[in-house]
């Protein structure tokens, strides 16, 4: 939410360390007409907190063409932003692309959201415009054709070549990219092809829930086939826990270990087709992670397969770390296991990564 400033004010401001200045008076005002919410600063905006969403306020001076906001780093200056223009471009294209543009923009969110991208929403905005822009495939398309969009979507983004900023729809402002997603991006159009293929089978939703999370409704068939299971359905998902924005990263790493053998990173053995087998002990860690200032993490272990079901032990419940950043497991049965890791930053899930933990057919990634 833009919070417009009176010119008058400007000079108060506009002083040595007067961004943080401006900042801080924002966050005084909200909580002296809320005294009760939970309200920071999160540089360059002020950060009111619910329990199930949060708003950002960012004080800014109008331009002619644009706004000026405080940004607090370094002595303090001033940037400029230009959402009227962003706004109008994207409802202008997308009226001419018979409103795919919102909907593509929306999708994409949920994907980043789901596969733990580090993205802005102006970069995947802009990033959903140019593809449509180059191309007229879907521009009388619709709803019947989103799962061939979503694919070429993710296909444009996967060959984008590498590069550290676009140019944003609209205002033509510099919008940097803080994470690579071209892998992600191919991840999501290899899935999404599984998906398309899966068309009117009974897991086809459950295939597009690899791309997009658990909003992706199920087929009713699915859903009575897992009630009628012999197993407790124990997973938890983070969504239904606290609201997901990702906007920073992190990155998981474990080693694999045994009395007696040479300890190995579970990447490297996957990368090199090296099996996993049982008796192995496994140290997940955080190998980097760019969230600034005071965050909380919560794990989650899912094992999954015939073996976990038929033992009834498929765990996926969401845990909060206890201090020591780094969670142990042992492979005790087979399958295709799953270790996530989430950052939670003032209530919101800002970073999240997974490590598939493929166990052959005598071992999983968990302790019962």
């Amino acid at each position: 939410m833009l919070y417009i400033l009176p010119e008058a004010v400007w000079e108060d401001y506009n002083v040595p360390k007067g961004q943080a200045k401006l900042l801080r008076h924002v966050k005084e005002a909200i909580l002296y007409r809320y005294p009760t919410t939970n309200v920071v600063v999160d540089t360059p905006v002020v950060r009111v907190l619910y329990k199930d969403f949060h708003i950002e306020v960012l004080p800014v001076f109008r331009l002619e063409d644009g706004f000026l906001y405080p940004d607090t780093r370094s002595d303090g200056s001033w940037k400029t932003t230009k959402p009227e223009a962003e706004l109008r471009a994207m409802r202008e294209f997308d009226a001419e692309k018979n409103n795919n543009l919102r909907r593509l923009c929306k999708m994409g969110r949920a994907w980043k959201n789901k596969h733990g991208q580090a993205m802005g929403g102006l970069l995947l905005d802009t990033l959903a415009h140019n593809f449509l822009k180059s191309n007229t495939t879907y521009d009388t398309r619709s709803y019947s054709s989103y799962d061939e969009m979503c694919r070429d979507f993710f296909k444009y983004m996967a060959d984008q070549p590498k590069q550290v900023r676009y140019a944003a729809l609209g205002s033509n402002q510099w919008v940097k990219v803080r994470k690579s997603f071209q892998r992600k991006a191919k991840l999501a159009y290899d899935l999404s092809v599984e998906a398309i293929a899966a068309a009117g089978q009974a897991n086809e939703g459950a295939k597009w829930r690899k791309i997009f999370g658990t909003p992706f409704p199920l087929t009713a068939k699915v859903q009575k086939s897992a009630r009628a299971g012999t197993f407790r359905d124990t997973e938890e998902f983070i969504e239904d826990l606290f609201p997901v924005d990702i906007k920073y990263s992190i990155s998981l790493e474990c080693t694999v270990s045994q009395d007696g053998f040479r300890e190995h990173l579970l990447r490297f053995m996957i990368g090199q087709g090296m099996l996993l087998r049982p008796r192995k002990s496994l140290n997940f860690y955080i190998d980097s992670c760019d969230v600034p200032g005071n965050y909380e993490l919560y794990w989650k272990v899912l094992n999954r397969g015939d073996e976990a079901e038929r033992l009834d032990i498929i765990r996926g419940q969401i845990v909060k770390d206890t201090g020591h950043r780094e969670k142990n497991e042992t492979t005790n049965f087979r399958g295709d296991h799953v270790v996530e890791i989430f950052v939670v930053q003032n209530g919101v899930v800002v970073a999240k990564d997974r490590i598939h933990v493929p166990i052959t057919p005598v071992a999983t990634a968990a302790a019962a």
